[in-house]
């Protein structure tokens, strides 16, 4: 892991965005890493473009800004991709994770990059099956931990059951943590 590995997340209000960053950072703190995660949106209403932020490193951690060259990006809804400058700030070996049915290679094309690695993943359908609802965050989960690395597929898993095993249906938990299992097998990188 870099010194300091910072992720900005896109997405629209109700997707999950602002939830995933926030339970990355928190899993990140339980394997005894420093992390942030916030959310950076304009009018908070549901459907609107809005960005979320985690960062992890080692060591302490000092800037409390907005991401502005990720390591990865994540983009729960590729709509983003024609109307928001999601790969804006990464360098050539950032990993960039996509939500859409498209391929990697439709992507790369579409965003004109060259280099990053890009992944794709259908999670509003994995999360549709699931969980019973078109919301991508749980999955995106799983498929940034299966490109990245940064952090144990169990560990993430843990923290959404120890999270929200008293704010969810039995039922709807294991929906989660089913998608996320899956996300972390299907994604596809280009």
């Amino acid at each position: 892991m870099p010194e300091m590995l910072e992720i900005r997340w896109h997405g629209r209000g109700g997707q999950g965005a602002k939830t995933a960053s926030l339970l990355l950072a928190e899993a990140a703190a339980m394997e005894g890493k420093y992390s942030q995660g916030f959310p950076d949106y304009g009018p908070e209403r549901m459907g609107a473009p809005m960005r979320g932020f985690t960062r992890i490193s080692a060591g302490p951690i000092r800037v409390h800004c907005a991401v502005y060259s990720p390591s990865i990006v994540v983009v729960l809804d590729d709509t983003l991709l024609s109307t928001a400058d999601v790969a804006s700030g990464t360098p050539e070996d950032a990993i960039m994770i996509v939500n859409t049915v498209r391929s990697a290679g439709d992507v790369r094309a579409e965003l004109k990059l060259k280099g990053r690695k890009i992944f794709t993943i259908d999670a509003t359908g994995i999360a549709i099956e699931e969980i019973g609802r078109p919301i991508p965050n749980s999955p995106m989960l799983g498929a940034l931990i299966k490109a990245s690395g940064v952090l144990s597929l169990e560990a993430v898993i843990d923290q959404i059951k120890k999270k929200f095993s008293h704010g969810f249906r039995p039922e709807v938990l294991e929906g989660n943590v089913r998608a996320i299992r899956r996300a972390y097998e299907e994604v596809e990188e280009e």
